[in-house]
């Protein structure tokens, strides 16, 4: 059926779009961008703030009186951490399962203490088979032995009766020829004693490497495996299989291990004082002495390895500890000339010769403070005047670092 044209021309003026909607569309999109733009706007200023409001991160560390002892002089400073000589990470000799474990990290064991055990069950029956062979061979031994008497008395028969004449020479072959046999039976059933004894022996040293001992008197810092996981003296791979059981210290073999630049090695002799100090306790002056200088210097480091000993160890050193020493000359210091006030890291010190300066922090903000250096003892150097001790310095920071800037400490 047609469709009437007037009513097609009315169908098609509803779908016009007015003027004043136009507008209002056009309106609506421009309040859109522009409240974007101010968003945008506010997101850059507020970033723009924050940077340039942002505290520059600091490391400081609170200068100390001169480390010294008996009014000595300190020649050189130096930074290591305490290693004890005898140290071991306890693994069996087998790959076996664990069944037990009988320590705990801090356990205080004794040489000889039982560590850990593993499952020997197929090892013991390894043992018990080679028992019963030596049983067995030991059992045969008695048997030739008896038959042995017995041919050694039909020997002694036929030689009475071959010299009567009664019997024939072949007759006492036979007997004589018995009688060796047994001989060779009897010592080849020793042979297979003596070769089941050491089979013996084996397997008991295979049932005892299913026990884990202490090597030496320790604490024990680290337990690595726990029961039922696997263990093996090699790496397995896979992440699966333990290689160790535990990790033992001995704590009176604690000593200090510092890296000396090969530049200042000259300073350090064996047997000279030293003071060291733990991170853990800056108020604690420990005195050591120097045990000795390794023999070799690290050519990537151009460092020489020292070994310094505890003059009294204490419970509270504990391995791994961070510690600073101080070599300390014979001669005291009154005979030397004045005193420092203090030594401080070269990286907290900026500026060259009678320009150099630190950088003081004081409730958040730095302080400018020029410095007067004295001499040069390695990773540090002697300050003469301008700070004192107690004063908190800045030894890492950003270089546009400014006066009475204000900082955040890095924790």
């Amino acid at each position: 059926m047609a469709t009437p044209l007037g009513s097609a021309q009315h169908d098609l003026g509803s779908l016009r779009i007015h003027e004043g909607q136009r507008k209002g569309s056009k309106l609506g999109k421009g309040l859109a961008i522009f409240f974007g733009g101010l968003v945008l706007l506010a997101g850059i200023a507020g970033g723009v703030y924050a940077f340039w409001n942002q505290k520059p991160l600091v490391e400081v560390t609170t200068v100390r009186n001169p480390a010294g002892a008996g009014g000595r002089e300190a020649l050189l400073n130096a930074s290591g951490y305490v290693t004890p000589r005898r140290r071991a990470t306890i693994a069996a000799k087998i790959t076996g399962r664990v069944t037990g474990v009988f320590f705990d990290e801090g356990t205080r064991v004794r040489e000889g203490q039982l560590l850990a055990s593993l499952d020997d069950s197929d090892v013991r029956r390894a043992l018990d088979s080679a028992k019963a062979d030596r049983d067995s061979a030991q059992a045969g031994i008695a048997d030739w032995q008896v038959q042995l008497r017995n041919a050694q008395t039909e020997l002694r028969r036929a030689d009475q009766l071959q010299k009567a004449g009664v019997q024939t020479q072949e007759q006492l072959d036979n007997a004589g020829t018995t009688v060796d046999s047994l001989k060779a039976k009897i010592e080849l059933a020793k042979a297979q004693v003596a070769g089941s004894q050491a089979r013996i022996q084996e397997a008991q040293q295979a049932v005892d490497n299913c026990t884990i001992k202490a090597p030496f008197a320790g604490i024990v810092v680290s337990k690595d495996a726990q029961v039922g996981e696997m263990v093996s003296p090699i790496s397995a791979g896979g992440g699966f299989t333990r290689t160790g059981i535990a990790t033992i210290v001995d704590m009176n073999s604690n000593e200090i291990e510092v890296d000396v630049n090969e530049s200042y090695i000259a300073r350090v002799e064996p047997n000279q004082p030293v003071t060291a100090i733990l991170d853990a306790y800056p108020d604690w002056q420990i005195p050591s002495k120097v045990r000795t200088v390794i023999p070799t210097a690290d050519r990537q480091k151009a460092t020489v390895k020292v070994r310094i000993s505890f003059l009294k160890l204490d419970p509270k050193i504990l391995p791994d500890m961070g510690v600073k020493v101080s070599f300390l000359s014979e001669v005291p210091v009154a005979a030397k000339g004045p005193e420092p006030k203090t030594y401080v890291p070269k990286s907290a010190v900026r500026g060259d010769g009678a320009n150099s300066y630190v950088f003081l922090v004081h409730d958040g903000k730095v302080e400018r403070r020029a410095v007067r250096l004295g001499t040069d003892r390695g990773t540090d150097v002697a300050v003469m005047a301008g700070i004192m001790p107690g004063d908190s310095l800045v030894v890492s920071g950003p270089p546009s670092l400014q006066d009475g800037d204000k900082v955040e400490i890095k924790k």
